[in-house]
């Protein structure tokens, strides 16, 4: 067999052994997420943690202009060497999705949050609405109690590097409770894509060959810890985009700061009232209007935003991810954001906030 075609059937090979990894994720769970890739993330982070750019986003842009030239340098073999040229794209495919699950994606596979947390999936409309409305007063508490005024919205008083420090806090505190959720070495970076990222619709992402957690500086700085949480805990080890927007709102809602738990609530109750918005019209006004004005003035601000830059582009972005992540056994695809609200209803249930 010609060298050529390894790696393209090793691709095969990989997507195969992907369909089979579903049925075991005790497996992934023992030996990868709490085994090897512990100890690989670690390295990782202490490597470039103290670097203060993305060197993930350095190694991008490089790749992408690497692209580009073979791109333009083979524009006219295609016709007559179609064949080799396919096989080179395959070839590197094949590296990169060996390495992409390799050093992270294969925690895609692991146990369940829910499962390990012993919490339930299932709630009712009326534990939905009991959580919202205790949801609002804490928020509602919180808000008051930085501004002194129901009408005004809370400004986030601290620069983005403090921020990134400042989210350790919580982390620590949340590890004194469940010991899996140990956050070490810190390797959170503002991403040198910033401004693609809002255009694609993104509050920021994972690298997962530099294990660096990328947070879009141009966000609304309301949003920013619970969003740097959010990421942090995809460097953990958690796949699932509801996992992490849900550890995202637990590691900032235990931060002694209240800068930091108005973060969380407000983004926990900004998705409890968008499905009451959805589910029944009526009680979405009524919500609403025990909400104070400071807290929706930080939603309008967040929504002013994201609408600057509300173009195809983001839409078209949104799909692949949505496909990307359904690929990715996540059945949910973009949907799994809000899936969030599932663990927090019945993590709550009989739990003060």
């Amino acid at each position: 067999m010609k060298s050529k075609y390894i790696l393209p059937l090793f691709l095969l090979l990989q997507i195969i052994i992907l369909k089979i990894l579903p049925y075991f994720p005790e497996f992934i769970e023992r030996f990868y997420s709490n085994g090897f890739y512990i100890k690989i993330s670690y390295f990782s982070r202490v490597l470039l943690g103290k670097i203060p750019f993305s060197a993930g986003d350095c190694i991008y842009s490089v790749l992408i202009l690497l692209i580009i030239r073979w791109i333009w340098k083979t524009r006219k073999t295609w016709k007559l060497q179609w064949k080799d040229n396919l096989l080179t794209v395959l070839s590197c495919l094949s590296i990169f999705y060996f390495f992409f699950h390799l050093l992270w994606a294969f925690n895609y596979y692991r146990e369940p949050l829910f499962e390990k947390m012993n919490i339930e999936r299932e709630y009712s409309d009326a534990e939905l609405l009991a959580f919202t409305k205790k949801l609002i007063l804490k928020t509602n508490e919180i808000q008051f109690q930085i501004t002194k005024k129901d009408s005004s919205k809370v400004i986030f008083p601290y620069s983005q590097d403090q921020a990134f420090q400042m989210n350790l806090s919580g982390y620590e505190n949340l590890a004194n409770q469940y010991p899996y959720f140990k956050y070490e070495v810190l390797s959170v970076k503002k991403s040198l894509f910033s401004l693609p990222l809002t255009y694609m619709g993104f509050g920021g992402y994972l690298n997962p060959f530099t294990n660096e957690a990328q947070v879009n500086d141009l966000l609304p700085m309301y949003n920013f810890p619970v969003t740097t949480c959010h990421e942090m805990a995809h460097q953990m080890g958690y796949a699932s985009e509801s996992e992490c927007n849900f550890i995202g709102v637990l590691a900032s809602v235990k931060n002694e700061n209240l800068y930091y738990q108005y973060s969380g609530y407000s983004f926990a109750l900004r998705y409890c009232l968008g499905m009451w918005q959805a589910k029944d019209e009526k009680i979405f006004n009524q919500l609403k209007k025990t909400v104070h004005v400071g807290i929706l003035k930080n939603y309008q601000e967040s929504q002013d935003f994201w609408q600057q830059y509300d173009t195809f582009i983001d839409k078209g972005f949104h799909v692949f991810y949505d496909n990307f992540l359904k690929t990715n056994n996540q059945k949910d695809g973009m949907e799994g954001y809000s899936k969030f609200v599932d663990l927090m209803v019945n993590y709550y249930k009989n739990k003060p906030l």
